[in-house]
């Protein structure tokens, strides 16, 4: 970890200072996690290099685009990247509607629904991993848009890696269902995200940081494992 005096302005506040000396005692977990990001992306690509490869010529077959949505992110430290996802939406889907996507948006193709209903979709994100740009486990990377309307606390989910998963992904799995439920007294969805689903999600990712170890993030990925592909099939 870098030192707090060299973290961007934003980040110097008493909240984000009490998670980065919890994190930075951590050195050992930090390390595990690091390794484990690189020795388990290359192993997972490896097997599934061929379901890549038919998901890539089903996207193709589909709607005309790209196979990979490429949109820029942030990660730790508040710096930017570029994701990897499978591309599930019309090509400039974010440029004709909302970045926070509906079950039923009428920009979603039909291989993209099956893709987004397994979160087949998030498999590319393995190079952002291999990269360091993400983590398996970690906050789920915003847009600039929302980090912009970050409150100082929520700064500190930024002292690590964006994740692939996350207890608040797994609690807002079905998220367009819990963003229709505010659709009544607001028609923004920017604005119901910003205001409702946002804090709610820093509640689990400010959790995540207080108990952070390497075998708490195992923990994580088995229950996503469990929330994903095994409840999703009941």
């Amino acid at each position: 970890m870098i030192k707090y005096e060299n973290l961007p302005k934003e980040f110097k506040n008493k909240i984000v200072k009490k998670y980065y000396d919890i994190i930075s005692k951590k050195k050992i977990s930090l390390f595990l996690k690091r390794l484990f990001d690189i020795t388990f992306s290359i192993i997972i690509l490896i097997i599934l290099f061929l379901p890549i490869v038919i998901i890539s010529i089903c996207i193709k077959l589909d709607s005309k685009g790209s196979i990979f949505y490429r949109q820029e992110r942030i990660t730790k430290y508040g710096r930017k990247f570029k994701i990897f996802k499978f591309r599930t939406m019309v090509t400039d889907a974010d440029k004709i509607g909302s970045l926070v996507t509906l079950k039923e948006d009428c920009r979603i193709t039909r291989v993209g629904k099956f893709l987004r209903k397994y979160r087949l979709d998030e498999f590319p994100q393995i190079f952002n991993i291999i990269l360091g740009d993400m983590s398996f486990v970690g906050t789920r990377p915003e847009v600039k848009k929302y980090v912009d309307n970050y409150e100082e606390y929520m700064y500190a989910t930024l002292l690590l890696p964006a994740g692939l998963t996350s207890n608040a992904s797994i609690k807002y799995k079905d998220e367009d269902e819990i963003i229709n439920k505010y659709m009544k007294s607001k028609d923004n969805i920017d604005q119901i995200y910003i205001e409702y689903v946002l804090p709610d999600k820093m509640k689990y990712n400010i959790e995540y940081l207080e108990k952070f170890s390497f075998f708490y993030d195992l923990i994580i990925i088995y229950k996503t494992f469990i929330s994903v592909f095994i409840r999703r099939k009941k």
